[in-house]
């Protein structure tokens, strides 16, 4: 009987600990300044261990005595408190999203419109060969076993799309995303990274946000984003990171490279005869959604969205890709469990990865950083997208 005391007391402990990182990740998806959010931080952080803490020395040894005595569960459940038992009840629900979480992680497929994937991991700590790390803030972080911050996957991911035009068979997008320049890495690793990049084979170039956590290191732009060059052109917006700052300063050094502000707008290319149209959300920190309602039907839609949030909205605007980033694959995945924090109002359903929501397909990427560098699991990623017709 001990023992199922204690799985109950581990089942209860679990439950907690989701219900409170399900709210911190729907806090975190929300119009909310970083001071904020770093007082709901503090509060979670408190509360994860503080319940099973108390609920162990209270419940298990005193009140109730769930390990000292043999009374039956409805007796031991009865001697409880009516905001105990409410609050163990919402966190039994907790351990059923819990399980479900683990579930959705390990049966994750991706959507048969990814018809290939490609892969390679560099690790510019040893190809660079000396120390990476700068003054940032939390820059200690970059020495926790196992981080792998600097091992860069640049991954190529091919995507069979109904409505691509056979003329445009092969047109290739580099998708880069959450740069998070706050100086805790340092800048010889971007620069590496981005030499790398620029050699890759792609006809467009898009960012999808949070460049930048400290606008000191806007000399960085030239250095990295000014490497980039696409036939085609450059697109980009912005993301919460940037929203914190001084976000038209930022704009507007991104644009003094040669890269297009897509952020609420609309912008069309002719390529082959046909028409593409990208357009840009920063929604819900910034600006509006493009206008893609007024967009002919012949036209193929090309979203550029910080978060995957807004996938709701493309399906309904008949995007036909979205490009997404924002989530950082979770920064680090439990072994057995995945991904636990996601700033997103679905938590870790799209952390990372390809998402068909008819008609729209969704890549998410993990992004190049972080604010915190801290990444188990969930390498950095730079993606090359190829586009291929029916």
């Amino acid at each position: 009987m001990i023992w199922l005391r204690i799985l109950w007391f581990a089942i209860l402990s679990i439950g907690n600990a989701e219900v409170l990182v399900t709210v911190v990740n729907r806090i975190h998806s929300q119009r909310i300044h970083e001071a904020t959010l770093r007082h709901v931080r503090h509060i979670h952080d408190l509360f994860i261990p503080l319940w099973p803490s108390w609920m162990f020395v209270v419940i298990g040894f005193a009140g109730p005595g769930v390990f000292q005595n043999s009374l039956s569960p409805s007796e031991v459940w009865q001697r409880m408190p009516l905001m105990v038992q409410g609050w163990m009840a919402i966190c039994m629900l907790g351990f059923v999203g819990f399980c479900w979480a683990v579930v959705r992680h390990w049966s994750y497929r991706p959507p048969c419109q990814q018809i290939e994937y490609r892969s390679s991991i560099v690790d510019f700590r040893k190809e660079l060969g000396g120390p990476l790390s700068g003054e940032g803030p939390y820059a200690s972080l970059l020495n926790v076993p196992m981080n792998q911050c600097f091992e860069v996957e640049f991954t190529e991911r091919t995507f069979q799309l109904e409505r691509l035009p056979q003329e445009w068979d092969g047109l290739s997008i580099l998708h880069l995303t959450d740069l998070h320049f706050t100086g805790a890495i340092d800048l010889p690793f971007f620069e590496a990274v981005f030499e790398r990049a620029a050699t890759l084979d792609y006809d467009i170039a898009v960012i999808t946000g949070d460049v930048l956590d400290s606008e000191q290191l806007l000399d960085w732009l030239p250095k990295t984003l000014g490497r980039i060059e696409a036939p085609l052109g450059q697109y980009f917006i912005l993301g919460n990171h940037d929203w914190g700052l001084d976000s038209d300063r930022i704009r507007q050094s991104i644009s003094d490279l040669g890269w297009r502000n897509v952020a609420g707008t609309l912008q069309t290319l002719e390529i082959a005869g046909k028409r593409l149209s990208i357009g840009g959300s920063e929604r819900p920190w910034m600006g509006q959604h493009p206008a893609f309602e007024a967009v002919p039907d012949e036209f193929f839609r090309l979203l550029l969205s910080h978060t995957p949030d807004n996938l709701s909205w493309a399906r309904r605007r008949r995007v036909d890709l979205m490009l997404s980033g924002h989530n950082h694959g979770g920064q680090v995945l439990i072994p057995g469990v995945g991904p636990v924090y996601s700033p997103s109002v679905h938590g870790c359903c799209y952390s990372a990865g390809v998402f068909r929501s008819d008609p729209t397909l969704m890549f998410v990427s993990r992004g190049l950083s972080g604010k915190h560098p801290l990444r188990i699991g969930a390498r950095p990623e730079v993606a090359r997208i190829v586009l291929k017709s029916k």
